[in-house]
C-alpha cells in the first residue's frame, strides 16, 4: 500500500506539474508571459526566472521531461519494483534544483512524504 500511495504522489507530481509545461511554455514563446495559475505566475518568482523567457522554455522543456520520468518511476513503483523506488530517489537532486529554479513550494513536500514511504518499506521491494 505504501507502495502505491508513493506512485500516486509521483503521478501527481508527474501530472500536476509537468503537464502545464506545455502550457507556459508556448505562452512565454510567443510573448505572452507566464500565465497566472490559481492566484500565482505559474512557475514564476524563482531564479530562473532572470533568464528571460527563451531561458525558461528550455529549462521548462526539461522540467517536463524530468516530470515523464518521475511518472515513469510510479508505474514501477505501483508494481513494487526496485527500479521504481532507485529512479525515485535518483530523481529527488534533479527535481530538487527545479524546485528551487522555479520556486515551487509542493513538489518537496510530496518528495518527502514518498520519500519516506519508499525507505520505510524497502524491504518489501521486488
Amino acid at each position: 500500500m505504501a507502495f502505491r500511495v508513493a506512485s500516486v504522489l509521483l503521478w501527481f507530481t508527474a501530472l500536476g506539474f509537468g503537464l502545464p509545461c506545455v502550457w507556459v511554455i508556448r505562452n512565454l514563446l510567443t510573448g505572452r508571459g507566464l500565465p497566472i495559475l490559481f492566484g500565482f505566475h505559474a512557475y514564476g518568482g524563482g531564479p530562473f526566472e532572470r533568464w528571460g523567457p527563451r531561458g525558461m522554455a528550455v529549462m521548462l522543456f526539461v522540467f517536463m521531461l524530468v516530470c515523464g520520468v518521475e511518472g515513469v518511476a510510479g508505474w514501477l513503483l505501483w508494481g513494487g519494483h526496485t527500479a521504481g523506488a532507485v529512479l525515485a530517489l535518483a530523481l529527488l537532486p534533479v527535481g530538487a534544483l527545479f524546485w528551487w529554479g522555479f520556486a515551487l513550494p509542493i513538489p518537496p513536500l510530496l518528495a518527502l512524504v514518498r520519500t519516506a514511504l519508499i525507505l520505510l518499506n524497502w524491504r518489501a521491494l521486488k
